[in-house]
């Protein structure tokens, strides 16, 4: 019995050591972790873009394994990338498939895919047996994914009625605005991004510029697995494009040939603007010559044109049309000597007067006396001086610093001094009393440019009279001599530009501004003396050719 029971001793404890080895092999050889948790920490580790935590949940990574992340970067231009994992299937001999789902952020759109992991388990722990199919199924050893993209047929600029004008001689003061187009070089196309390629068409200056992506539109975009030669082997994904939009202006045709026929054949450099009063609207632009656009970019001092600016800010004081003011030879204002243009001393005369045969020192003493700085500013915002202006194309808006003293606000008051303008602001002055409402210019149409300029709603007695005494300026004043059509208003110019020299007169630039029916217009010569002479007959050409 005492042996019996030794055995059964021995045999207990072999057994306590028995399963003693057993639990510690089964301690010692368990596989750690699960295939869920390895699928996941890899999906997460490339959405951050963890190239060290890919690389150490997979089994003997590739080389090239972070460098086929990097591609799909620098391929498909992947911005983000978002995963989800699916069901983890367990397999025998230590095998596991996890399906997953991914969305790529690509420029583009969002490139939605399914794939799948497959994991081994090696050193009692999980892992990712990578391969590029890792990435994509259908990516295979020596492949990779890129696009290819296809633009659609470029959109066009097109005139208020439709018609073409980008491409199309319509005048070269026209293509001025529209601007050029021209094909990338490899280094331009590259700084644009992936949807780009050497030879691909942009817009280098102008509205093809400004409004580049609405004109081309979006390509066609593929994702394609292709070989070490960058050959396409197979697409796996795409983004439909859409087809560039026309971009509308305001422009007349009929009414920009007339403009244009009126400034052929000028010596100097001269520019006009037409606009539509009742709505602001650009319908013609001539520049000659060409290679800038000094009808909306240039800025000049705007001489007797500006008159009608201040003529509005009098009539608003109490100065009426007929009210007599003094016209003397030279008027001394604040220190400054006014002089008249060659001389003149029309002595008492009415306010009408004095804007029709555009009497410097009128205006000069008219200002001292009745204004002062803070309502010349004022009348000068009310047309468009000193806003941010944007029709759509880039110009230069008038200028109109506050005066600093009596001397300064006199000359200013007459155009001279720090004031800046040019066609297009004082076509818009002389549009706003056409109208009564000087309105923020607009050449592009369609899409509507957001305006930040503030509509200026001009007094209607005041209107009403600054249109008579414009009327005057032509029926009987200092263009009364140009032949100008019944029924226009309008303003002669004659704008100091520097000094003289050796007792000659100083240089000065020719203007001529005004409007007829819902159409106003500014011309300016460059050098070209009298406004009435040189200015006035390209108004009466453009009007009569309307």
């Amino acid at each position: 019995m005492r042996q019996k029971y030794l055995w059964v001793a021995i045999g207990a404890g072999a057994l306590v050591v028995v399963l003693g080895l057993a639990a510690g092999a089964y301690v010692l050889f368990r596989t750690k972790g699960s295939p869920e948790s390895t699928a996941s920490t890899f999906l997460s580790d490339w959405e951050h873009g963890d190239s060290t935590g890919m690389s150490a949940a997979a089994l003997s990574p590739p080389p090239d394994m972070d460098r086929q992340y990097q591609l799909l970067r620098t391929g498909l231009g992947v911005k983000t990338v978002r995963t989800k994992l699916g069901t983890v299937t367990k397999q025998d001999g230590g095998h596991a498939i996890a399906p997953f789902t991914a969305d790529l952020i690509l420029p583009m759109g969002t490139w939605h895919y399914s794939g799948r992991l497959l994991l081994v388990t090696s050193d009692h722990k999980w892992k990712v047996s990578w391969s590029p199919e890792s990435i994509h199924p259908d990516l295979h050893a020596g492949q990779h994914l890129t696009t290819s993209y296809r633009w659609p047929a470029r959109a066009h600029v097109v005139a208020a009625n439709g018609s073409l004008i980008d491409g199309v001689d319509v005048s070269g003061s026209v293509q001025q605005l529209v601007g050029l187009t021209g094909a990338l070089t490899d280094k331009q196309a590259k700084r644009l991004g992936t949807s780009y390629a050497k030879g691909d068409v942009v817009g280098r200056s102008g509205i093809q510029q400004r409004f580049d992506k609405r004109l081309a539109g979006t390509p066609t975009a593929s994702v394609t697995v292709a070989d070490a030669s960058n050959h396409p082997v197979k697409t796996v994904g795409g983004f439909p494009g859409k087809a560039g939009r026309d971009v509308r202006t305001t422009l007349d045709l009929h009414t920009q040939r007339a403009a244009a026929a009126a400034v052929q054949g000028q010596k100097k450099p001269t520019s006009m603007v037409v606009m539509r009063p009742s709505s602001g609207q650009i319908l013609a632009v001539a520049n000659i010559p060409g290679g800038f656009d000094r009808a909306m970019q240039g800025t000049y001092p705007p001489g007797s044109t500006f008159k009608v600016v201040t003529a509005y800010a009098l009539l608003r004081s109490g100065l009426s049309p007929s009210a007599k003011v003094q016209c003397p030879k030279k008027a001394n204002v604040g220190g400054q000597v006014i002089h008249n243009s060659e001389g003149e001393e029309l002595g008492d005369i009415t306010f009408t007067e004095a804007l029709a045969q555009s009497c410097n020192t009128a205006f000069a003493m008219q200002t001292q006396r009745r204004l002062n700085p803070a309502r010349l500013v004022g009348a000068a915002g009310l047309f468009g001086f000193n806003q941010k202006i944007d029709p759509g194309v880039r110009v230069a808006a008038g200028s109109y610093p506050s005066p600093t003293s009596d001397a300064e606000m006199a000359v200013s008051g007459f155009g001279q001094g720090r004031d800046l303008a040019n066609a297009l602001s004082m076509a818009g002055v002389a549009a706003g009393v056409s109208s009564g409402t000087w309105r923020p210019p607009i050449f592009v149409s369609d899409p509507p440019v957001p305006q930040k300029a503030r509509a200026g709603r001009l007094d209607p007695n005041a209107r009403a009279q600054l249109t008579q005494m414009m009327r005057a300026v032509v029926t009987r004043g200092t263009a009364k001599d140009t032949g100008l059509p019944a029924g226009t208003a309008g303003k002669t110019g004659t704008a100091e530009y520097a000094s003289g020299h050796n007792g000659k007169q100083p240089p000065t630039h020719a203007w001529f501004i005004g409007f007829r029916g819902d159409v106003a217009f500014a011309v300016i010569v460059e050098d070209g003396g009298f406004g009435a002479k040189a200015a006035a007959p390209i108004a009466k050409r453009f009007l009569n050719g309307l």
